[in-house]
């Protein structure tokens, strides 16, 4: 038994030894800034900018889903990546009993959602949208031209939940096709 017991005093002054060295680490890490890791900042939407009206020498079409009667085109001159990975543009869609309605537009890839900051008007001025808020982009049986945006021409990486690595990107897949350029 005595044996033994020696045995559990060393095992006790050594946890004592090592608790006596955590402490001065655990203090360390009280102060320690859980924001500071760039993976747990929360998300922060940068102030969209209104562009210029769009015209027609720049509106680059679009098939907008096989369903829809409506023609769509992005204006070129619009289409940015900000710094908080929103893709911005303008929408242009022809719809097929003759009107013309035009939006300012966003799209988040990660959480594929859309936003449409202001709407478009005869004379070409612009009016920023009442409310405006994030939406889920979900695929539908007709006008599905925000669900196209996503997977054909904005979004990028194998489950298009990745931005672009430019507007350049974006651009050239709506002139050359989504098909012809691999999007990663």
């Amino acid at each position: 038994m005595r044996g033994n017991r020696k045995g559990t005093v060393a095992v006790l002054v050594a946890a004592a030894a090592l608790v006596a060295l955590a402490a001065p680490a655990g203090a360390q890490w009280r102060d320690f800034d859980p924001a500071f890791d760039d993976d747990t900042k929360p998300w922060k939407e940068i102030e969209a900018k209104l562009p210029a009206y769009p015209g027609n020498e720049n509106l680059l079409p679009f098939e907008g889903g096989g369903a829809s009667p409506h023609r769509f085109y992005i204006d070129a001159k619009s289409v940015s990546l900000g710094e908080d990975e929103v893709v911005r543009y303008t929408l242009v869609v022809r719809t097929a009993g003759g009107a013309t309605n035009v939006t300012f537009e966003g799209i988040r890839c990660t959480e594929r959602q859309l936003k449409v900051y202001a709407l478009g008007h005869v004379g070409g001025r612009w009016t920023r949208a009442r409310n405006p808020r994030w939406n889920r982009i979900e695929n539908r049986e007709r006008n599905n031209h925000h669900g196209v945006l996503v997977q054909d021409y904005v979004c990028a990486g194998d489950s298009r939940s990745r931005p672009p690595r430019s507007a350049d990107d974006v651009l050239r897949r709506l002139k050359y096709g989504p098909r012809l350029e691999p999007m990663d």
